[in-house]
C-alpha cells in the first residue's frame, strides 16, 4: 500500500491506538479481521529509536508486518533527532509501514524519566528537531500523539503549533495531562481547542470506551476522526459496530459463540506469532475478552492458569455450552 495521506482520507478517521504490549501483529490482524475493512488505520505499540538503530532482534521483529494489518502506522519513542531519524530509516527499508507515529505522549516513569514520551511536552523545541529530522529521513507522513500537556491542559495547543511547524502531518490529542495519568475524565472540550489551534488533521483520543461514544466524541471534540485505545481491548468489535452506528443501525450484541470464535482466532495468531509457549502472555487479552460478561468468573480464574492452547480450547469450549 501507498503512503496514508492523512488530509485526503474519509471522514471521520478511525484508528486503533498504539498500545504497549498489546497492539502486536496478532492483535492487530484480529482487530482487522472482525472489522472487515481497509479503511480502518492500525497504529503499531512504540518501539525504543535506541534498539531499533542498535538492530535489536527482538525490537524489529516488533516492527514486522503482516499484509493482513496495512495500511498501518508504526509507533516509536526517543529523545535524540539523530536516532530518531536512523530508527525512521531502518524500519521503512525492513517492513515499509504506510507511516511513522512518535510517542510524545507516554506518562510510564520509565519512558518519560529519560526525556521519552510526554517528558518531550516540556522541551518543544527537542520535539520540534525530532520532527524535522524523521521528516528528512523519510517520505511517509510523521504523526504525534501528544497529552493535553504536562500539568497544565492549555500547553497543548501551544505545543501542536510547535510540531505543525516543524513538519507533522497529523497529530492525536489524549484529553488528559501527564499529571494525570489515566484518573479523571479526558477533556474532549479541551481537544477541541487544540484541533482549532492548527490547520492539519486531529484525532480525538481517551474515553472512547464504547461505539456509542464514538459519534459524541467528534462532535464535542470536532476533530478529524478518534484513535481508540483501551475500547478496543478484549472488543475488537468496537470498529464494526460503529460502522453499523454510522448507518443508522443498531450494533448487533455480541454472542458467547462469537466471542469464543475471536478469543480462538486471535489466539492462533498469537502462537503463530511467539510460538506455542505463549500461551501465558495471552492471558492478558482473556481477562479484557470476558471482562464483565455474566456467569464467567469461574472460567475467567481458570483461564488464568493455562499454558497450552488445549486447555485454554477446553475451558472456552465450555464457556460456549454452559453460557
Amino acid at each position: 500500500m501507498s503512503a496514508i495521506d492523512w488530509k485526503s482520507l474519509e471522514r471521520p478517521i478511525i484508528a486503533l491506538s498504539p498500545m504497549a504490549d498489546m497492539t502486536d501483529s496478532a492483535f492487530c490482524r484480529t482487530v482487522r479481521k472482525v472489522t472487515g475493512t481497509h479503511a480502518l488505520i492500525m497504529f503499531r505499540e512504540m518501539v525504543s529509536s535506541e534498539a531499533v538503530v542498535r538492530k535489536n532482534d527482538k525490537t524489529l521483529g516488533m516492527t514486522a508486518i503482516h499484509p493482513d494489518e496495512r495500511p498501518l502506522v508504526q509507533q516509536i519513542f526517543g529523545s535524540d533527532p539523530a536516532t530518531m531519524a536512523e530508527a525512521v530509516r531502518i524500519i521503512e527499508a525492513e517492513h515499509a509501514p504506510e507511516g511513522f507515529d512518535v510517542n510524545m505522549g507516554c506518562p510510564v516513569y520509565k519512558i518519560v524519566h529519560n526525556f521519552n514520551g510526554a517528558a518531550l511536552m516540556k522541551e518543544p523545541e527537542r520535539a520540534a528537531a525530532i520532527v524535522k529530522a524523521m521528516k528528512s529521513a523519510t517520505q511517509l507522513p510523521v504523526s504525534i500523539k501528544i497529552r493535553l500537556g504536562w500539568s497544565d491542559p492549555t500547553e497543548a495547543i501551544t505545543f501542536a503549533k510547535v510540531l505543525e511547524d516543524a513538519g507533522a502531518d497529523l497529530i492525536t490529542v489524549h484529553g488528559r495531562t501527564r499529571m494525570q495519568g489515566y484518573s479523571g475524565v479526558a477533556d474532549w472540550d479541551m481537544i477541541r481547542k487544540v484541533k482549532h489551534a492548527v490547520s492539519i488533521p486531529v484525532l480525538c483520543n481517551g474515553d472512547v470506551h464504547k461505539a456509542e461514544l464514538i459519534p459524541q466524541a467528534l462532535a464535542t471534540s470536532e476533530c478529524d476522526g478518534v484513535l481508540i485505545a483501551r475500547g478496543a481491548l478484549g472488543n475488537p468489535w468496537i470498529f464494526k459496530d460503529f460502522q453499523s452506528i454510522a448507518k443508522g443501525n443498531t450494533p448487533d450484541p455480541i454472542t458467547i459463540k462469537e466471542r469464543v470464535r475471536v478469543v480462538k482466532q486471535h489466539l492462533a495468531l498469537h502462537i503463530e506469532q511467539y510460538g506455542a509457549e505463549s500461551v501465558t502472555t495471552f492471558r492478558k487479552h482473556l481477562s479484557w475478552y470476558f471482562k464483565g460478561i455474566p456467569h464467567v468468573k469461574p472460567h475467567r480464574e481458570k483461564m488464568m492458569t493455562v499454558k497450552t492452547q488445549e486447555e485454554l480450547d477446553v475451558i472456552l469450549d465450555g464457556i460456549g455450552i454452559n453460557i
